[in-house]
C-alpha cells in the first residue's frame, strides 16, 4: 500500500507490505539510485516468505519523494541514519526492525544501528564503510553513462527527476572532500545478529568491506560470498540472497 509521509521538511513515498503480519518490522534502505521499484518486488518475496510486516521507502531525492533542491553534503548518510529514518520509523510506529540495505542503505542501516538505535537484525547488501578505488572508477563509468546513453530517459520511469537524482548521488561520491567518508567507527556499537551479502564481482568494492564489517562487529556475522554477482546480489542472485534473507530473518525471530 503506497503513501506519503511527511519527514524532515520533505514529503517520502512509502509503500507497506503484509501489515497485518506479526512484528519484528523488516525495513528496505536502497541503494545509491535505487528506489522503492528498483528493488524488482524483492521485499514482497520477503514479505510472502516470512509473514513478517515489511516497509519500503524512497529516500529525499529518490523515486517520487521531494526532489533535492541543494547539493548533497559528505555525510549524507549520516543525516539520512541519525535524522530522518528514525522520523520515518516514528511514522509507523515501527520499534526494533530488522533492517535489510543495499549499498549506500547498508551503510544508512549501519550507522543507524551503531549510533545506539534498537535494531533486531541487519541483512547489508553489498556494504560501504569507507571508499575504496574501485568504487570512485566505477561512479566515473556511471557518470560517462549517463552522458552518453539514455540512462537518463530509463531513471525517469522510477524517479521524479532523474538527473537530480543522478547527479546528487554522483556529485558527492566523486567529490575529493569524500574520499575520507569513512563508518568504521560506528561497526563496534553494533550488537544485533547481522548477514552480509556481497557478490564477488561486485565493481563498487572489494570484500575488504566485509572484512571491515565482519572484524569489528560484536555479535553474530553470517557471511554470503555470490560467484556470478555483482553489486546487486538480490538481482543478479536473487533465488540465494532470498533464501538467505528469509532463513536469517526467520532465525532472529524464532530466537527472539
Amino acid at each position: 500500500m503506497r503513501s506519503t509521509i511527511h519527514v524532515t521538511g520533505h514529503q517520502i513515498e512509502c509503500d507497506v507490505l503484509n501489515p497485518d503480519g506479526e512484528a519484528p518490522w523488516v525495513v528496505f534502505l536502497h541503494e545509491g539510485l535505487g528506489s522503492i521499484d528498483l528493488w524488482r518486488g524483492f521485499p514482497a518475496d520477503v514479505a510472502a516468505a516470512t509473514g513478517r510486516p515489511v516497509l519500503v521507502y524512497n529516500r529525499h531525492g529518490h523515486g517520487f519523494s521531494d526532489v533535492l533542491t541543494e547539493p548533497r553534503n559528505v555525510d549524507f548518510m549520516h543525516h539520512e541514519a541519525l535524522v530522518t529514518f528514525p522520523e520515518v520509523l516514528a511514522s509507523f510506529g515501527i520499534e526494533r526492525p530488522i533492517l535489510v540495505g543495499h549499498s549506500d542503505g547498508a551503510s544508512i542501516a549501519l550507522i543507524y544501528a551503531g549510533a545506539g538505535h534498537p535494531v533486531a537484525g541487519i541483512a547489508a547488501f553489498a556494504p560501504h564503510v569507507f571508499v575504496e578505488p574501485e568504487a570512485i572508477a566505477s561512479i566515473e563509468v556511471a557518470k560517462e553513462r549517463f552522458a552518453t546513453t539514455d540512462l537518463a530517459d530509463r531513471m525517469a520511469r522510477y524517479h521524479r527527476d532523474p538527473t537530480v537524482t543522478f547527479r546528487g548521488w554522483n556529485d558527492i561520491w566523486l567529490d575529493p572532500e569524500f574520499e575520507d567518508w569513512d563508518i568504521t567507527e560506528y561497526l563496534p556499537g553494533i550488537s544485533c545478529p547481522v548477514l552480509l551479502v556481497q557478490g564477488l564481482d561486485d565493481e563498487y568494492g572489494t570484500l575488504a568491506q566485509l572484512d571491515t564489517v565482519e572484524n569489528a562487529l560484536a555479535g553474530s556475522v553470517e557471511r554470503l560470498e555470490l560467484s556470478d554477482c555483482r553489486h546487486s546480489p538480490h538481482l543478479d542472485r536473487r533465488q540465494k540472497t532470498l533464501e538467505a534473507t528469509t532463513r536469517f530473518i526467520n532465525t532472529i525471530t524464532t530466537d527472539g
